[in-house]
């Protein structure tokens, strides 16, 4: 079966692996390159600990497992020159201020009905475990299997072990489908028409306009990112931390700048500082406001991060569902047509068990996840945003 999947970022380097150890004939299409967009703008969270009982949880408990033995794989098969997945098993931290505690309480115990780890910490052994953390922090829950990996060698590393397994990539854009009306026989490309069996869109934040291009419908939209890079220092933050209003931001549906604490370091020193979403369409110009407003909440929550000088900022999209699930599964009008896209900042996290469902709807492979919560034919999902 020949399969085009059009996107290079996390997603696609995922589906594009899991298809082509399957089987299938993989051609990867995508606009500017490996990771050239959203995989490279964010922060390699591999969480369970922002989320909420329900489906997307039952995901990323199980795309979490699957990180551990893939990371490994990765980095044991990696090339010369390749780098690293940088997989760390951190761990980590969610606090509330004064005020706070009763709500991180309450969403602790429903996540641990659900399977998840989310162990109470009381001050002393938060003091050990991040002795630099502001001490106005009131309640503490330590999440151990939350990790993280460095998305963008992550993704370069999938996609490179899938095109030694026989994939190939192509750097062009999709400009249109081939085929009858409501029935997909492959893309037409800047580079030149590529037949397929099956198209599968994973394409993030530009999924929606990928889709009417394709002939189908799917409310998908950009919401912005941005995220605060120090120059490296010796370790003072040992997993990531967060404050527990991020967890209302993920979950928000409006439209204006929502920013929380979001603070971990990384193997190379620096400290990567979040987050805020917004939805301003595909604008990069965020301007001071989202870097000023995140500055101020970390400094709150790690008190010498005050007299740090910021390397650099950076700007990202993440594809936006209107109900905060992923989209994953057949398009109900177009045949031949598969959609992985809607994670918002969750893509990285999700993108093995978001795989495995892909390879489950276009190849008919086994897995043990329920596919029916991201069906792109569920409600809401083929308006015009």
């Amino acid at each position: 079966m020949r399969v085009v999947v059009i996107g290079a970022g996390i997603v696609g380097a995922a589906c594009a692996l899991a298809l082509v150890e399957r089987g299938a004939d993989v051609v990867v299409v995508d606009r500017v390159g490996v990771a050239g967009e959203t995989s490279s703008r964010c922060e390699g969270n591999l969480l369970v600990s922002d989320k909420a009982p329900g489906p997307e949880a039952d995901l990323a408990i199980a795309s979490n497992a699957m990180w551990r033995e893939l990371a490994e794989r990765l980095d044991a098969e990696r090339r010369a020159g390749q780098p690293a997945t940088e997989f760390e098993a951190k761990g980590g931290i969610v606090v509330a201020f004064a005020g706070g505690e009763a709500a991180l309480d309450r969403f602790a115990d429903a996540q641990r009905a659900t399977g998840i780890r989310a162990e109470a910490m009381d001050a002393a052994v938060l003091a050990d475990a991040e002795p630099f953390l502001s001490p106005e922090v009131a309640r503490a829950v330590h999440y151990p299997d939350d990790a993280q990996v460095q998305p963008s060698n992550a993704t370069q590393a999938l996609l490179a072990t899938a095109l030694r397994r026989g994939a190939r990539l192509e750097i062009a854009e999709v400009a249109g489908g081939l085929g009858p009306p409501g029935r997909l026989a492959g893309v037409r490309t800047t580079a030149g028409s590529i037949a397929a069996d099956v198209v599968v869109n994973c394409a993030g934040p530009w999924a929606g306009e990928v889709a009417a291009r394709l002939g189908a419908r799917l409310d998908i939209r950009p919401r912005r990112g941005v995220i605060l890079v120090t120059t490296p220092m010796p370790q003072r933050v040992f997993h990531k931390v967060y404050d527990s209003d991020y967890v209302g931001a993920v979950g928000s549906g409006d439209a204006a700048l929502q920013t929380s604490t979001v603070v971990e370091s990384t193997p190379g020193g620096t400290v990567l500082i979040g987050s805020s979403r917004e939805r301003v369409g595909f604008d990069e110009r965020p301007g001071p406001a989202p870097a000023a407003a995140i500055a101020g909440k970390a400094v709150r929550l790690f008190p010498f991060l005050e007299h740090t000088m910021l390397l650099r900022s950076y700007v990202g999209f993440r594809p936006y569902a209107p109900d905060h699930l992923p989209v994953i599964g057949d398009d109900p009008d177009v045949a031949g047509l598969v959609h992985a896209t809607g994670h918002e900042g969750a893509g990285i996290g999700l993108a093995p068990a978001t795989a495995e469902l892909v390879a489950h709807a276009v190849l008919g492979a086994p897995t043990g996840l329920d596919p029916t919560p991201f069906l792109p034919s569920r409600r809401g999902l083929r308006e015009t945003a």
